[in-house]
């Protein structure tokens, strides 16, 4: 197994979160970028239309776009469809407070460029404690 070490959100606490990945090296704007009621990303043309993020650890560069974003995380987990993490190369502040509110845990400023190292459909495992994380996979 391979450890990527960087931060973490200090809200979420300690965790441990173990699932498979789905990544993408396109950023992500959530709203009307996911369907809240499925998880499914539904933006034409992006490389990951059709699939889900649900109960996946989700690795994608940096969120974009709307201030809405973080409600559409929060609609993510109110309706079941959360992914179980996030993972970003780099923070921004719609995903930081989307996953704050939703309690989704987010790690981002690893120590190896998440898209490039870890590959969709690899399990990972996070381990997040006092706002760092390690990343196995």
């Amino acid at each position: 197994m391979t450890t990527l070490n960087g931060k973490a959100l200090r809200s979420i606490g300690e965790l441990k979160v173990e699932g498979v990945s789905i990544v993408t090296n396109q950023p992500i704007t959530l709203l009307g970028f996911v369907d809240t009621k499925t998880g499914i990303i539904m933006e034409k043309g992006h490389e990951l239309e059709g699939q889900s993020i649900s109960d996946k650890v989700f690795i994608f560069p940096k969120g974009v776009g709307s201030t809405v974003g973080p409600y559409v995380l929060l609609n993510l987990k109110k309706n079941n469809k959360a992914p179980l993490a996030i993972i970003n190369r780099e923070s921004d502040q719609g995903t930081i407070a989307g996953c704050s509110m939703a309690k989704i845990p987010l790690v981002y400023d690893l120590s190896e460029d998440p898209i490039d190292t870890i590959p969709s459909l690899r399990l990972v495992k996070v381990n997040i404690s006092n706002g760092q994380a390690n990343v196995e996979y």
